[in-house]
């Protein structure tokens, strides 16, 4: 299981994410609107020396559509390694409602204890 905090009221989860060489643990905001896997920064990509390899349009929280520059990365959660698609963008680190599914795990949100869980389901 993996378990996360609220910060500022806000769920997140940590993950480890990767290519080539590059491997970096980073806080992610658990957002269930967001149907993708992960959306990193411009400073992340750049850490992370992930290769853009199209654009993504992308349905934003306002409405609008924006295309966005995509990527590969490698995403690890306990010990499994799985292929995730990466937006990237100006807007915060976000762990999007598909990536749990990649790995069989089950996402709860816990507003009231403020606690965060990702499960592994069989």
């Amino acid at each position: 299981m993996v378990r996360g905090e609220f910060i500022e009221n806000l769920p997140c989860v940590n993950v480890d994410i990767g290519w080539a060489q590059a491997v970096q643990r980073s806080m992610f905001l658990l957002d269930t609107g967001f149907t993708g896997d992960l959306q990193v920064s411009h400073e992340i990509a750049k850490q992370l020396n992930l290769e853009v390899t199209g654009v993504t349009p992308t349905k934003i929280a306002d409405g609008r559509v924006v295309n966005m520059p995509s990527a590969v990365a490698i995403a690890s959660m306990e010990g499994v390694n799985e292929y995730v698609q990466v937006l990237i963008s100006e807007g915060s680190p976000l762990l999007g409602i598909s990536f749990p599914s990649k790995f069989s795990y089950k996402a709860t949100v816990d507003c009231k204890n403020k606690t965060v869980a990702l499960e592994r389901v069989n």
